[in-house]
Order: C-alpha cells, then structure tokens, then sequence
C-alpha cells in the first residue's frame, strides 16, 4: 500500500503537507520511498533533500502506462513507506484521443481519455488511496459539498481522507467539522496557519533546496508540525508498504540497475553538470546512462574552472542559468574548455537551461547581457511569456540521439526565447492533446550536439540514452581540459 496526496487544486498545500509527513518519517529513523507525478523537477529534489532517495517522477505522457508501473513497483518495492505527491488538482491532465493523433495513446484504452496523466489517473493505474488536502482559508460549511463531489466525481478512486489546510481558528474549524459530518470521511490532518512556515518560489516554481541555507530548520518545523497535526494512528498503515508481493518484486526486477565498477573506453566518462544553474535531471536518466555503462563524473560550470579528465561526452540539464548568468559569465575559463570540448566533437547533450548556456548571450529578467559560450549563433533573452506544457516533437534531422522521423513526446517549462531560429532545426512539435503546431525548434549544429528546450524522460525511450552513450564511447578525441 501507498498514499497519494492529491489537491482540489493547485495552491493548496499538497507540498507542504508532503515534505511535512517525509519529515516526520524520516526524523524517524524510518526509509521512505516518495514519488512526484508529472514533470516536476525541483519538488523531488526537496523529497530526496528530505529521505535521502532519489524522488521519481510518474508521467505516463513522458513515458507511459506501463512504465509507470514498473517505476512504483522497482522502488515502492524497496522501502518500508512509500508516499506519492499529486500534480495540480487531483482530475487535471491532458486529454487524449483516438484519432487522428493515435500515436498519442501508446498503451492507452481506444476511448478518449480526459484526465490522462492526472493524479486521478496514477491512482486508478497503481490502485492506491488518495489523501485529499483542501484550502480551507475562505469556506467553512461549503467544504463538504467539495469534498462531495470529489468522493463522487469518479467512484474508481478511493479518498481515504481529507486534510484541512489553514484552518484559521478553533470557531472555523468546528464549522468543518460540523460539515463535513454527514459524509462520514476521515480527516486525517488538521493545519493551522502557518505564517512561520514559507519555501520561497520565484518564476519557474519552488526555489531549489541548493539555495535556501534555512532548509534545515524548515524540515524540522515541518517534522514537528506533522507530529502534532496528523492522525498517525490511521495515516500510518495507509503509508506502509506492504511487504512480500512476488508481482511487485518480480516487475521491479526488471528495472535492475547495474553501474559500471570500472572506467573504460566501454565505460566512457560523461561530465554532468550540477549545480545551482543546472540540476533539472530526471534520476530515472542518469541511472539509465550509468546502467548502459557510462561513468558519470559531476562538474560545477560556476565554480570548476577546467572540465573532469579523460570525458567522451557531456550533458548539460535544466536549471536556471539566468539566475547565475553573471557568474557563469565571469568562469572564463569553464566557457572556454566547454566550447573547445564542443568543437573538438565531443557528443553533447544541452536541455533547455543547457540550450541556454550554448548561446552567445544570456539576457536576464533586468535586461542586462552576460556572455555565454557562443556555440549557438543566437541569444537567449528572459521575458514573461511562459513557455509550458506537453509535447509531441518529430525529428526534422538525423541528430546525436534520433533519427529524422522519429517522434518523442517532452515537456517544455521556460521564460527565456531565442532571438534566432535554427536554420536547419531539430524538431517540428505539436501540443500533446491535439494538432496545434508550437513551432520548429532545436539545434543540431555541431553534428555532435543535441540542444534543445524540450525536456525528455528516457523511461520509456531506452535506445535514446543507449545512442548516446554508444556515441560517446565512440569519440576517439577523449577530451583533457
């Protein structure tokens, strides 16, 4: 058994009462396995920040239903508690359809499907309780007709329990209380509000725990809050992992991961940036580079001024370069030994954040200009159009880790554009649900390098990460900064 924790909608606090319950086991001295649905990259890093495990996502629009599945199975499989953070509000997904986008519904039923990739729908695909955290802070008697109509919207999923979040007094409480009665629902956590409790966000989200130096103390107020607020003595089975289930075992066997012991040119070097500008990688990738033999060696472009010895490729993640781009800027001598590892050929991987730092400039939100690597003849200027949601990208070229034709399915997340266009782009994409074009992007110039704004899950896309790890043991020119 596991728990989702899902919300009526987005802002009500499922993250806040997520990393307050992994505090609380975790202070514990208990193991917990935590998973995010969606795309999300920096939620999970606050999970992993929290048990110590990496958080994994569940995005069957990434990857797909079945995937899914083995993920929960392989790693629920091995911790004592297991817990799952929803994605907005617990029915919101993309819709999916038959035709003429069938190539949408890879492991789908033939009907459409209108919550696809919502938290409703992992819960329905791993048969898991959800834990329902309502905003309390501007109703009282109408939170039963809420919570109503979410027990009865979809009679497949199972509300275990409510949470009552920002609760403002003991009169309103009592007056949620009193509504919520007849329904007979276990409410399971009681929040007050909490004005001491904050984690800071700024454009594209939560601040990275990388840089907020109270965290610590954060996590023990949120351990403490949890300890007082929740009624572990029926939340806790809900958590508990049920031990011994062959299927669960035999399934996740099939995600066995098995790093190289050793380095080699069959276990080629791939410096990984991560830092405070770049750490937007999914583990589920990583793991799938180190289990295809690649030795991942991890490097600082704001603070290492040479790249890691003996490296046959590179990979740059998201992130938020903008954030850093003057420090990135002033590491001359990083810039320098990332541009001439590129032009000597080596396979590089560049997403998004990584696109970013390729171009000739970065201009951020104050509109001031930082210099950047200029393998790409264009800038990258912030503004206050977002860039987001889940696409369908077809091959345009033959490239470093596709061939022309194939299609990937990604997600874009980002306030910065180019100011110049690839002439020979990587990919014509399309929105997920239907057949509204986005527009051609991406950059395949060097030929060894594959830079782009989409962000892939290679879950599901094996011979992806295989192609470049094959390219990479391949380069002959190992590169010594």
């Amino acid at each position: 058994m596991a728990l989702i924790i899902a919300g009526e909608r987005s802002g009500v606090g499922k993250t806040t009462v997520t990393l307050a319950l992994l505090s609380y086991l975790s202070k514990r001295g208990l193991q917990v396995q935590s998973f995010k649905v969606g795309p999300d990259y920096i939620d999970p890093m606050f999970h992993k920040y929290v048990t110590n495990r990496a958080c994994r996502n569940l995005d069957p629009v990434l990857t797909s239903e079945r995937y899914v599945q083995k993920c929960f199975n392989k790693y629920s499989n091995l911790c004592e508690y297991t817990l799952i953070e929803g994605v907005m509000g617990l029915f919101d997904g993309v819709k999916t359809s038959p035709q003429p986008l069938s190539l949408l519904t890879r492991g789908v039923k033939k009907e459409r499907v209108d919550n696809f990739a919502s938290t409703a729908h992992i819960a329905k695909l791993l048969n898991l309780p959800v834990l329902l955290v309502i905003d309390c802070s501007r109703l009282s008697g109408s939170v039963a007709a809420i919570v109503h109509g979410y027990c009865s919207f979809d009679k497949d999923i199972q509300i275990a329990g409510v949470v009552l979040n920002r609760v403002g007094s003991d009169r309103h409480l009592f007056l949620l209380r009193n509504s919520l009665e007849t329904l007979q629902i276990p409410i399971l956590g009681i929040l007050r509000r909490q004005d001491n409790i904050t984690i800071r966000d700024r454009h594209l989200g939560l601040v990275p725990t990388s840089e907020i130096p109270e965290l610590n103390q954060l996590i023990d107020k949120l351990a403490h809050l949890a300890e007082s607020c929740f009624d572990w003595k029926n939340l806790l089975p809900l958590l508990l992992n049920r031990q011994g289930d062959k299927e669960v075992r035999r399934q996740g066997d099939t995600l066995k991961i098995s790093p190289p012991s050793s380095s080699s040119p069959h276990s080629p070097k791939i410096a990984v940036a991560y830092d405070k500008a770049f750490n937007f990688y999914y583990q589920d990738n990583l793991d799938l580079l180190q289990d295809l033999g690649a030795e991942l060696i991890f490097w600082s472009p704001l603070e290492d001024t040479e790249l890691p010895l003996d490296i046959r490729g590179m990979y740059f993640g998201g992130g938020f370069p903008e954030v850093f781009a003057q420090q990135l800027a002033e590491n001359t001598s990083a810039r320098d030994a990332v541009k001439t590892a590129i032009c000597s050929g080596i396979p590089t991987i560049a997403e998004c954040g990584g696109l970013m730092y390729l171009c000739e400039q970065i201009v951020d939100m104050s509109g001031k200009s930082w210099e950047m690597l200029g393998i790409l003849p264009t800038k990258a200027v912030m503004d206050k159009r977002l860039a987001l949601g889940y696409r369908r990208a077809i091959a345009l070229q033959d490239s470093l880790l596709i061939d022309a034709g194939k299609i990937i399915y990604g997600h874009e997340f980002h306030r910065s554009s180019l100011i110049i266009d690839s002439n020979k782009p990587l990919f014509e994409t399309y929105r997920f649900d239907c057949d509204e074009f986005t527009g051609k992007e991406g950059w395949i110039s060097p030929s060894n390098l594959h830079a782009s704004y989409i962000h892939m899950h290679w879950g599901n896309s094996r011979e992806i990460p295989q192609r470049f790890v094959d390219k990479c043991r391949a380069f002959s020119n190992v590169f010594c900064s």
